[in-house]
């Protein structure tokens, strides 16, 4: 008896310690707002239609969220004395079409299901979404992430991986959110879809090293067509797509493109120079099928980066805004 009663106490205390913790689920809100998913795919439909920047520019939002805080909307939130997460250097260059596909989604959302659903979960739906439209592989999307309380410029340094990052940086950097070096590249397969300023890479085309202004690990055609696009000096508003080949469908074209020397990045174009990450990026050139199942892969796990659960954090009502 007394045996049994310890052990009863034991679970007592087990499930008070429980308590408020939450698990993300499939089905979380199989039952509170059933129509969610097919809510926010129409919105985030819509919104492609009017402009193809919503795929990218939402693709990017969701990495710049969970990289920083986890993914719990931090990076949507507005303040008045400009030192929110957006505000920060590293994310000035965030398209407003990302903000503007979670902010129409929350506001259909709401009036179906009213502080029930929470920002994260929504930007985490709509980037599953611009991925399938985009010609993506589809997948199922875990849910039940609260939205966070903290929104600082000051913790976005140092944790984004920067496009002059090496082989050794990137593994590092994605090894403190749990993500693998094959997760790494797998992710960076995003750049698909993706387009930079002149700016992040003018550093290859002008001023690479003394004895070369041209990154040698760059196509030379490829980079004559980069510095016609971007000359020196060039508007900072300037923009180009970082896959020329099939800029409006994520595909495995940019492993292609690592291969014949067309990363944009530093960051990129290293995961194929370098001879611990080659074989995985010419996998993945070579077989579709693989970098689709290694990035939804990532890409789930990436989810499940700093979430916020059961009692943690709150449901925006809106999500540029913590509930007063």
């Amino acid at each position: 008896m007394a045996v049994r009663t310890w052990l009863m106490i034991l679970f007592l205390v087990f499930m008070i310690m429980q308590k408020g913790k939450g698990q993300l689920s499939e089905t979380f809100y199989r039952t509170s707002c059933p129509k969610v998913e097919s809510i926010v795919r129409k919105v985030v439909t819509e919104k492609i239609n009017q402009t193809f920047v919503t795929i990218p520019a939402t693709l990017r939002l969701f990495f710049h969220d969970c990289f920083v805080e986890g993914c719990d909307a931090s990076v949507l939130i507005s303040s008045p004395n400009g030192d929110a997460e957006k505000d920060a250097p590293d994310n000035l260059s965030l398209a407003g079409d990302g903000f503007d596909t979670v902010i129409k989604a929350k506001t259909e959302v709401e009036k179906s299901c009213p502080r029930v659903v929470s920002c994260a979960d929504i930007l985490t739906i709509a980037t599953r979404d611009i991925i399938e439209l985009a010609g993506g592989p589809s997948f199922k999307v875990e849910l039940g992430r609260r939205d966070g309380l903290i929104s600082k410029a000051s913790r976005v340094t140092g944790n984004l991986p920067d496009p002059n990052f090496n082989l050794t940086q990137l593994n590092t950097m994605f090894a403190k959110n749990n993500l693998t070096q094959t997760d790494m590249i797998a992710l960076s397969g995003a750049h698909t879809v993706g387009f930079s300023h002149c700016s992040r890479f003018a550093n290859r085309l002008y001023s690479f090293s003394p004895s070369s202004p041209v990154d040698p690990d760059l196509d030379p055609t490829y980079a004559q067509q980069l510095m016609q696009a971007c000359p020196q000096n060039v508007d900072p508003r300037i923009a180009i797509n970082m896959d020329p080949a099939t800029p409006q469908t994520f595909d495995n074209l940019y492993f292609q493109n690592l291969v014949t020397k067309k990363g944009l990045f530093t960051s990129d174009e290293v995961l194929f120079t370098n001879k611990a990450s080659q074989a995985t990026v010419i996998d993945f050139a070579n077989n579709p099928g693989d970098f689709s199942g290694a990035f939804v892969t990532a890409i789930r796990k990436l989810g499940r980066v700093g979430v916020k659960t059961g009692n943690a954090g709150q449901i925006r009502v809106d999500c540029t805004a913590f509930n007063s």
